[in-house]
């Protein structure tokens, strides 16, 4: 179960990656994000659902919606959208349905959590997949990329579980935390952020603002109570 936030964040989707200049001359590599806006399409409170949250939605949708989704957005007096995310929140009271949350949540600066869903690598091998050395190159070694021999002799005659092997690679569930938001532009509902992102262009993400202190943050604050 996810932890309850103070904030829900944005949902959105990624843009692609670009390089920006700090004052010092250093290239930066640099996230845009096309962040929102969102529309709050129902929330839940804890007298009536037992928990509190809020369903966001993102990018609305000409056709194609299911007859129960199109009532749930009817119910709620609001156009079909794509996405729909919900949220959980410490508390979901000041939130209301149609409400808008836009990329002005953020401000540079700030430090922000990232979710998406890796790229999709398909089956690969364990050179690949979990970085092993692998045999040598030459000629006539005979081994070169296979994993070898998995087992662990008459005693106790099987594979541990977990053994890492040849799979699927990728297509997972990611966040990357503590990304740095160096830009914000409400106008073209951009944010722009310090690092790399899960996914794909075009891939959804949702943008949360951290929660956890970085290692600086903890640092310096470890620092602080021996002073």
């Amino acid at each position: 179960m996810a932890k309850a936030r103070k904030e829900p964040g944005l949902i959105g989707r990624k843009r692609g990656m670009a390089q920006l200049f700090g004052a010092d001359g250093d290239a930066v590599p640099a996230t845009v994000i096309q962040a929102g806006p969102c529309t709050v399409v129902q929330v839940k409170t804890l007298a009536t659902d037992g928990y509190e949250a809020v369903q966001l939605g993102f990018e609305e949708r000409a056709k194609g919606a299911t007859k129960p989704l199109a009532g749930h957005f009817k119910r709620a007096g609001l156009a079909p959208m794509r996405v729909l995310r919900e949220l959980r929140l410490e508390s979901s009271e000041g939130y209301q349905v149609g409400q808008r949350l836009a990329v002005d949540l953020f401000s540079p600066g700030e430090l922000v959590d990232v979710t998406g869903i890796s790229k999709g690598r398909g089956f690969q091998g364990g050179i690949k997949r979990h970085g092993w050395k692998g045999g040598k190159a030459s000629h006539g070694s005979m081994f070169h990329r296979a994993p070898g021999s998995i087992g662990a002799s008459s005693d106790p005659s099987r594979v541990f579980p977990g053994h890492r092997l040849p799979g699927r690679m990728g297509g997972d569930r990611v966040t990357v935390s503590h990304l740095e938001v160096v830009r914000v532009l409400p106008e073209q509902n951009l944010l722009v952020v310090k690092g790399a992102v899960p996914g794909a262009p075009g891939g959804l993400v949702l943008v949360r603002r951290s929660v956890k202190l970085s290692k600086a943050q903890q640092k310096a604050q470890r620092a602080a109570k021996k002073g």
